[in-house]
């Protein structure tokens, strides 16, 4: 199968103790931004998971011993059958098709249920003491830092700004805009740090049997807790009306560890999700244009309609403002086409 070394199949067939003369049966599944390659495997009416990652991402290496630790302590992941380093291979359990993005259009009452348990999982992580992590047995990307806060501008300047929109941004504006969005990030490393998963959106969150259960958990890091819930409520991917927003953040309020009322939560959430957008708009500039992924294209309307909302209300935000007003003008004048805010 294309992109699936040779071998492959001889792990799994190795790990399900499967004879050469036995169908095994591959199937591609879940493109997306990584350089990872996920494949269905199916053997009679059994079907489990084969990963084969590259070597582009640091964090691909740390996805089973992340995974193991997850589950630990009581975090739902997919259990991991086997891994093979050398070959880059990892084996495990089939979680189906359906996530929270596949999900999208369902009555708000089914979609308030799973994000509420998602919420949950996310308070638990939250809530483990970062002083108990094994860190001698399971290596973690680096922490949230001022480095990786402007890593995240910097992604979003090169990207979408200059990328997308096609904008050279005169010295004394970036100067200043680069001062605002430090000061953000500042006040965002001011909450205690926690286990944060990183990518917490809804085609990151696997829907089986009534549960959540979470994937893509290998960027896990110590880092601000409301970024993981601004991933997940401000997710470009799928939409909530204000009122829906509004009662999930309540709902994780209630449910973490972390002493505040969720009227407290209201402006530090917005400015994470500030943050969280800026990455996720680099991110679809990337995809999009350096990697010919243009289907990440389309859901730019959407997040930068989240950044215009999650900054508007913020007096320190006012040259982000700004810079929101020149990409909305520029994408409206710019020959790249994006779909619709609906697709």
């Amino acid at each position: 199968m294309k992109g699936l070394p040779e071998n492959a199949l001889d792990f799994v067939r190795k790990v399900l103790n499967l004879d050469e003369k036995v169908p095994l049966a591959l199937e591609g599944i879940r493109p997306g931004g990584s350089d990872r390659t996920f494949f269905r495997c199916r053997t009679g009416d059994r079907t489990i998971v084969l990963m084969h990652y590259g070597l582009q991402r640091q964090e691909n290496a740390l996805y089973v011993d992340i995974g193991r630790f997850l589950k630990g302590i009581g975090i739902p992941v997919p259990e991991i059958l086997d891994h093979d380093p050398e070959g880059r291979f990892v084996l495990m359990e089939d979680l189906g098709e359906k996530d929270l993005w596949s999900l999208r259009d369902a009555p708000w009452n089914i979609r308030a249920a799973l994000y509420r348990m998602t919420l949950d999982t996310a308070a638990r992580l939250h809530a483990f003491p970062i002083i108990d992590f094994p860190s001698q047995v399971v290596r973690l990307m680096p922490a949230f830092c001022p480095e990786l806060y402007r890593w995240e501008r910097d992604y979003f300047r090169e990207h979408f700004v200059q990328g997308v929109c096609s904008l050279s941004l005169e010295p004394v504006f970036a100067s200043r805009l680069e001062t605002e969005l430090q000061a953000l990030a500042e006040r965002i490393m001011q909450m205690p740090p926690c286990l944060i998963h990183r990518d917490l959106q809804s085609q990151n969150v696997m829907v089986r049997g009534g549960a959540t259960v979470w994937i893509d958990f290998q960027g896990l890091r110590p880092g601000c807790s409301l970024y993981d819930v601004a991933s997940l409520l401000y997710d470009p991917y799928v939409s909530f009306s204000q009122e829906q927003r509004l009662q999930l953040l309540k709902h994780y309020a209630e449910t973490t560890s972390q002493g505040l009322e969720w009227t407290e939560m209201v402006t530090p959430f917005r400015e994470a999700a500030v943050q969280r957008l800026l990455q996720a708009l680099g991110a679809f500039g990337f995809l999009g244009l350096r990697q010919g992924r243009r289907v990440f294209l389309f859901h730019i309307p959407r997040a930068l309609d989240h950044l215009s909302e999650t900054a508007s209300s913020n007096d320190d935000l006012s040259c982000l403002r700004e810079l929101i007003e020149r990409c909305l003008g520029a994408l409206a004048a710019s020959p790249l086409i994006l779909p619709p805010k609906s697709a």
